[in-house]
């Protein structure tokens, strides 16, 4: 238990939100094998705070290490839902990882040392073990103009 609870705290504790503060996306302008992420996220838990949501093509860096994501989005929460659109991506295999940071601060709060206070969640809603989700657990593809994905956030 101590090794999943320490695992989902690395998950997010350092710097996804920090680094997420400065928006980045790939090029502007769009190819013929490029398409659109649409992520629907759902059940946060209150309507406050900030919501940083990373894009990733490969496992490095994954879930937890903005600078390493192809793209990421951040934005003022006002609901318990939100979309977040990544535009102009490459066809390909790609995960994203969210985070909930409830007060702003800019880091995953945690409770205990190791118990995340804020919510999170990953693309395709893996199963939280030992540990944060792997890369293949999270992968989806993008071959065509749009994908959307429905990612529910967790909070422990």
């Amino acid at each position: 238990m101590k090794k999943l609870l320490a695992g989902i705290s690395s998950l997010f504790c350092l710097t996804i939100l920090p680094a997420a503060y400065a928006e980045t996306t790939p090029a502007a302008f769009p190819t013929a094998q490029s398409g659109c992420i649409t992520v629907n996220i759902r059940e946060l838990k209150k309507p406050e705070g900030m919501l940083g949501v990373l894009l990733y093509s490969s496992k490095q860096g994954f879930p937890d290490k903005p600078d390493r994501a192809l793209a990421r989005r951040v934005k003022k929460i006002s609901g318990t839902e939100h979309e977040v659109r990544f535009e102009n991506i490459p066809y390909g295999t790609y995960a994203v990882s969210v985070l909930h940071d409830e007060n702003g601060n800019g880091k995953m709060d945690k409770k205990k040392i190791v118990i995340p206070k804020e919510g999170f969640g990953i693309s395709n809603n893996p199963k939280i073990k030992l540990g944060p989700p792997s890369f293949s657990e999270a992968i989806f593809t993008l071959d065509r103009q749009e994908t959307e994905l429905t990612i529910n956030m967790i909070y422990l």
